[in-house]
């Protein structure tokens, strides 16, 4: 089974959450509906900015955990490689 490291965001370049899971539309609804995480919920985080899919659940914590090592300004780069105008990525992964 795979797994799925993800940002999210309250605005361009604001505070940056992130996470992993096995689900990631039900993880979204989760954090959406105010049963995500406590930081989530202290910050207002609810733009989903960056998802990366790995083949495992293993693979994805591993990623996790590489990645909020990073400085800030790498996730950021990370962040607008792919989503440069920092889009909510929510409604593509319910589509």
């Amino acid at each position: 089974m795979g797994g799925w490291v993800y940002i999210m965001s309250n605005r361009v370049r604001g505070v940056l959450y992130i996470g992993v899971t096995a689900d990631l539309p039900a993880r979204m609804m989760q954090h959406r509906n105010g049963k995500g995480s406590k930081f989530c919920r202290r910050y207002g985080l609810d733009w989903l900015v960056y998802v990366e899919e790995c083949s495992t659940i293993d693979a994805a914590i591993a990623r996790e955990k590489a990645m909020k090592a990073w400085k800030r300004q790498w996730k950021i780069e990370l962040i607008e490689a792919r989503n440069p105008s920092w889009d909510d990525l929510f409604g593509r992964i319910l589509g």
